[in-house]
């Protein structure tokens, strides 16, 4: 059950066999977290950490205690995971993403780290709040790329800051936020911001009325776009009234499912630091990865950038001049054969051998002059003058001339 201003909705997608994404909706909390790792526990980092959050979920005097408490709740979550991980080695390399907000009166403290995503919807328009940390997200920062070309970016989900066994003290974006009455606030997994624009992510937190219809469209959204990837949505509605709604709290995805830490017999062995890669169409995701957000990695992954850039220029301009070149032989080989034929027109008032044909490609002409007669159009018979004002196509040049020798007897009759 979900309360009547939220909903949390988590979907394994159309291709995942094992959902890695966590939700969370409870009285004052919302997040979502999106486990990285793939059979290494990608599901058990996000249901650890969702878990340990989730105790944050409580009143608080103002906006910035919300936001402490948060911070030291994700803390807290990245050194349980690391904590597990020591535990069980088979859970080496798992981590995720967590994006929560706690409402304070008309206020919100926000926390964030990876690529799910916070969004507020507030009079027919929807803004992002939180900030990528990803690889292609540090290149549009930079302005290296733009945001265009970072959609399509074959690295566009290397994630630079997860919470796991990888850092003590990762770093986290938190901050204090106003709301206000009629906003709607939208947490989400990749798996829905990867593949649903957030025109029609707009469209649809427009439509709806109720919290659970619209999270429930928008999943059917991303899953008629194919889905591979898991996809999570958590969504507040911030209601006139300012009360609390006492519903219980709602777990989706693998968080509400029994935690488990058995290997499964398909798993790849997992070792960080490695690439992260989550594709943007409907294909199989690659198992998530992490690579620490340091600079001389940074600076490999731009230098490899523009060597792509200037192969696929290279190769742009190779397949731009092999195109001219056909059309150059193309042209030059229909313009050979137009030289191989022959008619008879009027040039001049009088019967002409032509060669070529009668067209033109912009000002150049495809036929010229090869032969002028004595022969006066006037001095032909009727039939003869149409058909030479007409023109009459021959074989040859020897055709030709067969023709004009039948106009010239024609004329003298």
């Amino acid at each position: 059950m979900t309360s009547p201003t939220s909903a949390a909705v988590s979907h394994v997608g159309k291709i995942r066999s094992q959902n890695q994404d966590s939700g969370y909706a409870g009285t004052h909390l919302f997040l979502v977290a999106d486990g990285m790792g793939g059979h290494a526990g990608g599901d058990v980092a996000s249901a650890i950490a969702t878990k340990r959050i989730a105790q944050a979920d409580r009143s608080y005097p103002t906006a910035q205690d919300a936001e402490q408490a948060l911070r030291e709740s994700l803390i807290a979550a990245n050194g349980l995971l690391a904590d597990t991980v020591f535990e069980h080695s088979e859970l080496t390399g798992m981590g995720t993403t967590v994006s929560g907000i706690v409402r304070v009166g008309e206020q919100v403290a926000l926390v964030h780290i990876g690529d799910s995503r916070v969004y507020r919807y507030r009079d027919g328009v929807l803004e992002q709040e939180t900030s990528d940390h990803t690889f292609v997200q540090r290149l549009v920062d930079t302005g290296r790329i733009t945001p265009e070309e970072a959609a399509v970016h074959p690295r566009r989900s290397v994630l630079m800051r997860v919470l796991g066994d990888v850092d003590a003290s990762p770093e986290i974006d938190t901050k204090v936020l106003d709301t206000r009455p009629g906003d709607r606030w939208l947490l989400c997994s990749d798996g829905l911001s990867s593949y649903v624009t957030e025109e029609k992510i707009a469209s649809i937190l427009g439509s709806f009325r109720t919290p659970q219809a619209a999270a429930d469209r928008l999943v059917r959204e991303s899953l008629d776009h194919g889905a591979p990837d898991n996809v999570t949505v958590v969504l507040l509605d911030i209601d006139t009234t300012g009360e609390v709604d006492a519903t219980p709290a709602t777990f989706v995805g693998s968080v509400a499912a029994p935690l488990s830490f058995e290997a499964e017999v398909d798993r790849r062995p997992l070792r960080l630091p490695t690439l992260l890669l989550h594709p943007l169409k409907a294909t199989a995701p690659e198992d998530a990865h992490f690579e620490p957000e340091r600079e001389a990695y940074l600076e490999e992954l731009i230098e490899e950038d523009r060597r792509r850039r200037r192969r696929r220029r290279i190769t742009a301009g190779v397949l731009l001049t092999l195109a001219i070149a056909a059309v150059i032989g193309a042209v030059t080989l229909a313009y050979q054969w137009t030289q191989t034929l022959y008619y008879v027109g009027v040039a001049d008032g009088h019967v002409a051998i032509y060669r070529g044909v009668q067209a033109t490609i912009g000002p150049i002409t495809l036929s010229e002059v090869t032969q002028t007669t004595g022969i006066s159009v006037t001095d032909l018979p009727t039939f003869e003058r149409e058909s030479v004002e007409a023109t009459i196509n021959a074989k040859d040049l020897d055709d030709a001339r067969a023709i004009v020798d039948r106009l010239e007897t024609a004329a003298d009759r």
